[in-house]
């Protein structure tokens, strides 16, 4: 499976089961990545399966394709390194339609996660004058194919689910290299991990009417703590530089089974709304990561989380036939603390975006969307390194009006 691919070298995806992706689409990702208690008729959101409701008679298909440029940074022995790196992926391929005037389906795929760094760390052998170099690699990811479902209970109550296959496999490599004086000996150590379960999301909105123009949006999400059934192979073997064998590859273990655990999730959203002309919100986040597990039940050393978002989204005239009056544009602000803590502090990733979504087609109800994410996690102290980035996503929304009856005169 090609999705997990990455957006580029990042050492921070050593840790847990890899960074994750935002579950954001495009045009989520111009105002914030706020989504848990907005939605629109036109674009899917996916980030609260309950919104789903919220759609109209259209069916839509929507593609999105990420692109990252990041500058890495980090102080050593006084000496500040960096590295620069550029990566693509896809971000999602997504499908929502109506079951009838109150449900509303969807199904995707899209990476959950992706693992991808190199690092080196030169040094001597403990108690000798032999100097080793040690090289730790990652790669790999997990995918996500979800089933999402979101219901109208009542005139403004919405209450959704999801369930997502999450599959995958991350291996890890680290190698140290010893020059002895009379060999060279490379110590090598291989472990393989894949991930394959069910994970399930639930949902809720309620939508009151606060005058005749302005709408009162709440919708909140939560991800149960859930047990992913894993398989982990270890191998060890010492070779010399040239890959010559010193003695017989070492199994320590085969597709031993195990399960790794991810902690539960809880998000909360607020908004208002404008006759789908202005909308501004803020959402809310929390991850207990402290209860993260590897497959093999160890601790991952990783610490709970909590974001916060906020957005504004404006079109001038939805109800214009006039296309710039049909034109979206999005502006938002994010604040997340990610799970690592490096030298006693907690890494921060603080960014701000923009977007815009031009109407397209016939009809002017398929779209084009550009979002433009630029921030910053991590400072240069207590060995942190720092990331720099511009992410760039590009998404499409086409829209058709499916299963309708013929109408014979």
């Amino acid at each position: 499976m090609g999705l997990a691919q990455g957006l580029g070298n990042s050492p921070y995806s050593a840790l847990g089961v890899g960074e994750l992706y935002s579950p954001a689409h495009v045009t989520n990702m111009g105002m914030g990545g706020i989504g848990v208690s907005n939605a629109s008729a036109f674009y899917m959101n996916l980030q609260n399966p309950a919104l789903l409701a919220r759609r109209t008679r259209f069916t839509v298909f929507e593609v999105g394709l990420l692109g990252e440029s990041k500058g890495l940074s980090q102080n050593i022995s006084n000496e500040l390194r960096n590295q620069n790196n550029t990566a693509g992926n896809l971000g999602y391929l997504a499908l929502a339609f109506p079951a009838n005037s109150r449900w509303n389906m969807a199904i995707s795929l899209k990476p959950y996660s992706y693992v991808n760094y190199n690092t080196e760390r030169i040094s001597t052998v403990p108690g000798s004058i032999y100097p080793t170099k040690y090289t730790y690699t990652g790669r790999g990811g997990l995918n996500k194919a979800s089933f999402a479902n979101g219901v109208r209970l009542a005139k403004n109550i919405y209450l959704g689910a999801e369930a997502s296959f999450l599959f995958g496999n991350i291996t890890y490599s680290s190698n140290s290299y010893i020059n002895t004086g009379s060999a060279d000996v490379l110590v090598n150590r291989l472990n393989r991990v894949t991930y394959s379960d069910v994970v399930f999301k639930l949902g809720g909105a309620w939508r009151p009417k606060l005058s005749e123009n302005w709408t009162l949006n709440l919708g909140a999400t939560y991800e149960p703590q859930t047990g992913v059934k894993a398989q982990q192979t270890d191998i060890y073997q010492q070779t010399t530089t040239d890959k010559l064998a010193i003695n017989s590859p070492d199994t320590l273990q085969l597709n031993s089974a195990g399960k790794a655990i991810l902690p539960n999730q809880m998000n909360f959203g607020i908004s208002l709304e404008k006759n789908n002309s202005l909308l501004v919100g803020v959402d809310f986040g929390m991850q207990q990561w402290g209860d993260y597990r590897t497959s093999d039940n160890k601790a991952g050393n990783l610490h709970n989380t909590m974001s916060v978002a906020a957005g504004v989204e404006y079109t001038p005239k939805p109800t214009s036939n006039r296309y710039w009056d049909l034109v979206t544009y999005r502006a938002g602000f994010q604040y997340n603390q990610m799970p690592y803590l490096i030298g006693g502090l907690k890494i921060n990733d603080v960014n701000g975006s923009l977007g815009v979504s031009l109407p397209l087609g016939s009809y002017l109800v398929n779209h084009i969307s550009i979002s433009v994410v630029a921030g910053q996690r991590g400072v240069l102290t207590a060995n942190q390194i720092r990331e720099r980035y511009v992410r760039i996503a590009l998404g499409f929304s086409l829209n058709d009006w499916w299963f309708r009856k013929p109408v014979i005169d």
